[in-house]
């Protein structure tokens, strides 16, 4: 053991690594935006209901919407939190834009491809509906 100036013994204890996962880095940052483009341009569930946006538009759409989300999230932001409380709030700030973007996307633009989507989603829901067995809709009326 070493000892420091005034003769007592000095232990020698292993520093702790510092673990923040906010703010994220560049390459998340990366990650997220291609993910929102991916999610705005191809089918899913969500071009289903709302329709998709060509690449160009998603790819503009998708960088606002992040860094909106993080600008927002940031100023949130704690000195004694490990970033997690604020992840949070920027993943949910990220898929609010993103809804919001959509669904006032679909709004100001109906077009015939948008609604189709639509009607078959109300088509399979009334099918499902009807093969459904009365257990569930008994069910369902209990909860109400």
């Amino acid at each position: 053991m070493a000892e420091t100036e005034t003769g007592a013994p000095q232990t020698h204890q292993p520093a702790i690594p510092s673990f923040s996962i906010w703010p994220p880095s560049q390459r998340t940052r990366d990650a997220i935006i291609h993910r929102l483009i991916e999610t705005l341009s191809s089918p899913s569930i969500l071009s289903k209901r709302y329709g998709t946006v060509s690449v160009e538009d998603a790819s503009d759409i998708a960088r606002r919407i992040e860094e909106e989300a993080f600008n927002s999230s940031g100023s949130s932001s704690s000195s004694n939190d490990d970033g997690i409380e604020i992840l949070q709030v920027y993943s949910k700030e990220i898929s609010k834009r993103m809804l919001e973007t959509v669904k006032a996307k679909s709004t100001a633009t109906p077009s015939t491809e948008a609604e189709k989507p639509s009607e078959s989603l109300a088509d399979a829901s009334e099918q499902a509906s009807s093969a459904a067995p009365t257990e569930e809709v008994s069910s369902v009326e209990t909860e109400s």
